[in-house]
């Protein structure tokens, strides 16, 4: 009989103190995303990732079109030319294919080092912005909304609105 009063005992206050812990705990979440994309620091990095790509875009479109006169050329000129003059054409068409995966293997490298490079001076950032508004609220738990595995959080926890306003201010 003691045994048992005393394992109720040792239940009772191990209860009482988990419950006094998680009322401790304040947990907020973050949509990092949406800062990024509505901060004014973020519209601006996006700004210039669009008009990098785009300007790649606008070259590749370039020698793309270049390779497809010279296939066209030859396509029509193929019986009229001579036997040297259409080897000359398809070594063209062949060079002018290779410089354009070359250039796309480069522009995707260039476009992901320009975002890695763009992101990550961002996130330099805004940690510390997101620092300062959990130390304010005593949080003790920030979580970045959809890449915790979160499946939900009420609107309450959501720091993300005051992250971007003081964000916006801090620049």
């Amino acid at each position: 009989m003691t045994k048992t009063i005393l394992k109720t005992a040792i239940v009772v206050v191990a209860m009482l103190v988990a419950t006094t812990v998680m009322a401790q705990v304040n947990i907020a979440v973050i949509d990092i995303q949406r800062v990024v994309t509505d901060s004014d620091a973020g519209k601006e990095a996006l700004g210039k990732l669009q008009q990098l790509q785009e300007a790649k875009i606008a070259e590749g479109r370039a020698i793309q079109e270049q390779l497809d006169a010279l296939r066209e050329q030859l396509s029509k000129q193929r019986f009229t030319l001579t036997e040297a003059k259409v080897a000359e054409l398809s070594k063209q068409i062949e060079d002018r294919g290779i410089e354009m995966r070359r250039f796309q293997d480069d522009a995707q490298r260039d476009l992901d080092e320009a975002r890695r490079t763009a992101l990550g001076g961002l996130e330099e950032r805004i940690l510390p912005v997101i620092d300062e508004v959990g130390k304010e609220n005593n949080m003790t738990l920030i979580f970045n909304k959809f890449q915790a595995g979160l499946v939900y959080a009420d609107e309450s926890v959501d720091i993300t609105d005051e992250v971007i306003r003081r964000f916006n201010t801090a620049q």
